[in-house]
């Protein structure tokens, strides 16, 4: 079930984070996130971007979530997207099924488009967002240092046919 998050999902929305923060480049933080602070984020953005929880069998397995791209005013209609699944959720269409789900949420939102960052090498993100409607619109080279080297992150962009000021 794809859903909005609750105040008690942050304990395994944390240690989903905290796995790819630990383990990869994909997140480009260096230290765990706590659930206060995933969860304080959450109520901070939830009244103008949507976060969604994928559950099964009472489990969280994964999330989506949307927030500022850039801090102008110009860029309101803009949202920056994040997906992250438990590594045994992965490569069964969940992620295409929630990812899906936070767009069309956007959409009813009014946004005008969606921008996604995927740090390279990724194609298994990458099939995702273009099976998704996104487009590449460029790499920033050596964008992060994580795990001892530099990373290229790759820009994506879905644009709407919704939304924002006309």
């Amino acid at each position: 079930m794809i859903r909005p998050p609750r105040d008690d999902d942050f304990g395994s929305i944390a240690a989903i984070t905290n796995h790819y923060i630990a383990t990869t480049a994909i997140h480009f933080a260096y230290e765990p996130v706590g659930e206060d602070d995933l969860r304080g984020m959450w109520h901070g953005y939830r009244d103008r971007f949507p976060w969604l929880v994928l559950e099964e069998d009472g489990q969280v397995l994964g999330y989506a979530k949307a927030g500022t791209w850039r801090d102008r005013a110009a860029y309101q209609w803009t949202a920056e997207t994040g997906l992250y699944l438990a590594p045994a959720a992965r490569g069964h269409g969940r992620g295409t099924a929630l990812y899906a789900a936070l767009l069309a949420e956007l959409v009813a939102a009014g946004f005008h488009s969606a921008v996604a960052g995927i740090t390279l090498p990724n194609p298994a993100s990458a099939a995702l967002h273009v099976a998704l409607g996104f487009v590449s619109v460029g790499i920033v080279r050596e964008a992060g240092w994580k795990h001892d080297r530099w990373h290229d992150l790759e820009l994506w962009q879905k644009r709407f046919t919704s939304g924002g000021a006309s």
